[in-house]
């Protein structure tokens, strides 16, 4: 299954007067990483939004926003006076009987255990908490949808290339025997030009051949290199995520396709080579967006 790890969604939940709203990107990435950001009183359910992300977004850096608005009659917070003099009346206290110079602040008051008192609305009931996970898997399904519409493109655009990468090690593979025929007439025309081959052994010429030929013959790693390209194929069709595999395979493609150049000894197949490397390189630019 060809997924893009590059997406957007956004989702809306109602209930009562209040209203949830999640929005999550998307990019590539080598593993899966999630990072949720969420109002304080939902934080609770943290640990949940990932797993319900994760399990429907295998890879990628992923963020998600949530926001909770609520149409407020009155202040969503009140203040504990009684309780926040009595703190105050204490820190006095304790500054005047240790003689400490700090003042007595706001901000330390405040900060003080049920100092402030959020509302019943800022509570988090079975409704908020129905319109949480609503909209976060509504979110959820449309980057999914966004990501697979994404990796249809590429998934056509992997096709193309591949093909482009099958003719042209066709060509590598017709060229292949012409190397030795090429190797041997270039060699009877040196030695022709000094006036040496009527001097020289043919059985030493020929085991001069045939050793060139054993270095620069590079059919094992056509047929490895055809093995890779069946493989990539078969993954392309898999329904799972395939990113860690395509690349996986790619990396065995570049080996087989460097050593094809360094062995052939031949300036035709080091051109094909030079056109092998940047068709995969165009295809693992892709595949490292693929989930």
């Amino acid at each position: 299954m060809v997924q893009s790890m590059t997406g957007y969604g956004k989702s809306e939940s109602t209930y009562g007067r209040g209203r949830i709203t999640v929005e999550i990107r998307s990019v590539n990435h080598r593993y899966g990483e999630i990072s949720v950001r969420l109002p304080r009183n939902l934080t609770c359910f943290e640990s949940e939004i990932k797993k319900a992300v994760a399990d429907r977004l295998k890879r990628g850096k992923i963020e998600v926003f949530i926001q909770h608005d609520i149409e407020m009659e009155s202040s969503p917070v009140t203040v504990n006076l009684p309780l926040a003099r009595a703190y105050h009346d204490a820190f006095a206290a304790l500054k005047t009987e240790l003689g400490l110079a700090d003042e007595v602040t706001l901000s330390l008051i405040a900060t003080q255990r049920d100092v402030l008192i959020a509302s019943d609305s800022l509570l988090v009931d079975e409704a908020l908490q129905d319109a949480l996970f609503a909209a976060v898997g509504d979110a959820v399904d449309s980057i999914y949808s966004m990501r697979m519409r994404e990796g249809e493109a590429l998934l056509a655009d992997l096709r193309k290339r591949r093909e482009i990468v099958s003719f042209v090690t066709g060509k590598v593979a017709m060229r292949a025997p012409e190397v030795v025929a090429g190797y041997w007439q270039k060699l009877k025309e040196r030695l022709a030009r000094f006036e040496l081959d009527s001097n020289l052994d043919p059985e030493r010429l020929a085991q001069e051949v045939a050793l060139m030929a054993d270095r620069s013959d590079i059919t094992e790693e056509l047929v490895r290199l055809d093995s890779h390209f069946k493989q990539f194929d078969m993954a392309l069709s898999l329904a799972e995520p395939v990113g860690r595999k395509l690349d996986f395979l790619l990396q065995e493609m570049g080996r087989e396709i460097n050593t094809i150049g360094s062995k052939a000894n031949d300036a035709e197949i080091t051109y094909l080579v030079v056109e092998l490397k940047t068709e995969i390189e165009k295809i693992r630019e892709q595949v490292q967006n693929i989930e």
